[in-house]
C-alpha cells in the first residue's frame, strides 16, 4: 500500500519551489498526497525561520505534527528548510519525535531520507552551502497551474546587518540559464501562463556564472516560450538596477510592468547601520528613472520599522520618503533581533511598541496613497488574468499586471459569463474598495 504524505511549506515563494521539487521527487517515487492529517501516514515540513513570527509558526506546526507522531496517528516527521538547516542541533534534543532533518541544500533526498527512517535508521542530511543550485527536477505546482515561481538563484552575497540568510542558504549561487529555460518551458507545457522570477535578489542573476548581470538576457529568452504571456520579476535589489534591465523591461511585451524594490529604509544613516548598498538620494534617482523611463511601472517595495539606533527624526524621514514617493504597493515589518546577526548586538535595540506605532504610522500613510490611487482608477479599461470564481455570485476574482499573488490586490469582476482560471480578461474599472478593484467585463483575451 503507497504511503501517504501531507506536506506542510511554511514560508515565501523561494521556499514553495523547493516543496515543489520534493513533492515532485516523491511523486516519482511512488508517495501518494493529502491534505487530510488524519489521512496521513508522513509528515513532512518545509520550515522558515526569517523573522521571530515565522519561526515561531515553523516550531508550532512542528510540535503540533510531533503530537499525531506521539498518539500514533503518523508514522514518520520529517524537517526540512531553514528552521532545519539553522537549528537541527535543537530539534533532534527537543523534539525527538523527528524522525529526520533535511538542510536547505539536501532537499534532493528526500526520498533516500524517508527510505532510510522506513528501515529504522532515521538521520540527518546536510550539504555543503556552496553546492549548485538543484536543477532539472519536475515540479509539482501547487498554485493553481496559471502562475509558478521559477526561482533563478539560490543563496546572497549582500550580508546586511539584520539578515541570517547567506548563513542559512549560503552565498549567491545563479541556476544555469538553459536550465532555467527548460523549466520554463515544461511549466508553460503545464499549463502556467505566468512565471514569477524569484531569488534572495534578482538583479544579480549570472554575475557568478558568466562575470556579468544576465538577468535581461533570460528575460528576453524567457520572452520567447509560447504559452507564457506574462513575467513578473521580484526581490531586485536597488542598486543593482542598470540601464539594460530597464529598458529590457520596458520594451519585451511579456514582461510586468511592475518591479519590487526591498528598500527597507531611507535614512542614511540607518541604511548605512543596515548594510545597504544605496543612500535616499540614489533611491530617488533610481525611481525616478524607472518612472521616466517605464511611466507605468508598478513599484512595490518593504520596509523595516524600529531598526536599532532608529532615532525619531529617521523615522520622520522615512514617513516623508513614502508620502514623496507613492509607492503603488507597500509591506512594513517590525525589526526582528536575530541571533548570530551584527544587528542583533547593535546598542540602542529598540522598543516593541515603539516599533509596532512607527509600523502602523507608515502603513497609515500608505493606506491613504494606495486608496487614492485605487479610486483613481475607475473608468479605466485593465487587462486580467482570472484567478477563480466567487462562490453563489456572477463574478469572479482577478489580478492585474499590478498585482503579485498573495501579497497585492484583487480585481472583482462582474460578468455572467463563463471564465476559466487563467483566462485573461479586459475590465473597466468601475470602483474600489481599499486595496481591491471592481470592474465589468469589457471582453475576453485567451
Amino acid at each position: 500500500m503507497k504511503k501517504k504524505v501531507l506536506f506542510v511549506s511554511l514560508g515565501c515563494d523561494k521556499n514553495l519551489v523547493d516543496s515543489e521539487m520534493m513533492l515532485g521527487m516523491l511523486a516519482r517515487s511512488g508517495y501518494e498526497f493529502t491534505d487530510d492529517e488524519q489521512e496521513a501516514d508522513i509528515v513532512v515540513i518545509n520550515t522558515c525561520c526569517f523573522i521571530n513570527d515565522a519561526k515561531e509558526e515553523s516550531i508550532n506546526t512542528i510540535l503540533e505534527m510531533a503530537e499525531l507522531k506521539k498518539n500514533g496517528s503518523i508514522e514518520m516527521l520529517l524537517v526540512t528548510g531553514c528552521l532545519a538547516q539553522r537549528y537541527r542541533e535543537e530539534i533532534q534534543t527537543e523534539i525527538p519525535e523527528v524522525d529526520a532533518i533535511l538542510g536547505t541544500a539536501a532537499i534532493d533526498e528526500i526520498v533516500k531520507a524517508l527510505d532510510e527512517v522506513s528501515k529504522g535508521s532515521g538521520m540527518n542530511h546536510y550539504k555543503s552551502l556552496s553546492d549548485k543550485p538543484l536543477t532539472g527536477v519536475e515540479r509539482v505546482v501547487t498554485t493553481g497551474g496559471h502562475y509558478a515561481y521559477l526561482k533563478i538563484a539560490e543563496g546572497c552575497d549582500k550580508h546586511c546587518t539584520y539578515c541570517i540568510i547567506p548563513t542559512i542558504r549560503g552565498n549567491y549561487r545563479s541556476v544555469p540559464m538553459d536550465a532555467l529555460v527548460r523549466e520554463a518551458e515544461q511549466l508553460a507545457d503545464k499549463g502556467v501562463k505566468e512565471l514569477i522570477l524569484v531569488a534572495q535578489e534578482t538583479t544579480l542573476y549570472g554575475k557568478d556564472l558568466y562575470g556579468y548581470k544576465a538577468l535581461p538576457e533570460l528575460l528576453r529568452r524567457l520572452c520567447g516560450i509560447s504559452g507564457i504571456y506574462w513575467i513578473r520579476i521580484l526581490y531586485c535589489y536597488p542598486e543593482e538596477i542598470d540601464d539594460e534591465l530597464i529598458c529590457t523591461i520596458r520594451d519585451e511585451k511579456k514582461i510586468c510592468h511592475y518591479l519590487d524594490l526591498p528598500i527597507q529604509h531611507a535614512s542614511d544613516q540607518i541604511l548605512q547601520r543596515m548594510g545597504r548598498k544605496t543612500d535616499r538620494r540614489q533611491l530617488e534617482d533610481i525611481i525616478g528613472k524607472l518612472r521616466r523611463e517605464i511611466p507605468d511601472i508598478c513599484l512595490r517595495t518593504t520596509l523595516i520599522s524600529g531598526f536599532p539606533g532608529e532615532t525619531e527624526e529617521d523615522h520622520e524621514e522615512l514617513l516623508d520618503f513614502v508620502d514623496r514617493m507613492e509607492f503603488d504597493r507597500l509591506g512594513v515589518f517590525t525589526y526582528s533581533q536575530e541571533e548570530d546577526t551584527p544587528a542583533a548586538s547593535m546598542t540602542s535595540q529598540i522598543p516593541e511598541e515603539v516599533k509596532e506605532d512607527r509600523r502602523a504610522q507608515l502603513m497609515e500613510l500608505q493606506q491613504e496613497i494606495a486608496f487614492e490611487a485605487a479610486e483613481d482608477m475607475a473608468g479605466r479599461v485593465v487587462t486580467a488574468m482570472i484567478e477563480g470564481k466567487v462562490a453563489d455570485e456572477n463574478a469572479y476574482v482577478a489580478r492585474t499586471y499590478k498585482d503579485a499573488p498573495n501579497v497585492d490586490g484583487f480585481l472583482f469582476v462582474n460578468t455572467e459569463r463563463e471564465l476559466m482560471t487563467g483566462d485573461f480578461v479586459k475590465v473597466k474599472i468601475t470602483a474600489s474598495y481599499e486595496y481591491d478593484l471592481i470592474g465589468e467585463l469589457e471582453d475576453e483575451l485567451t
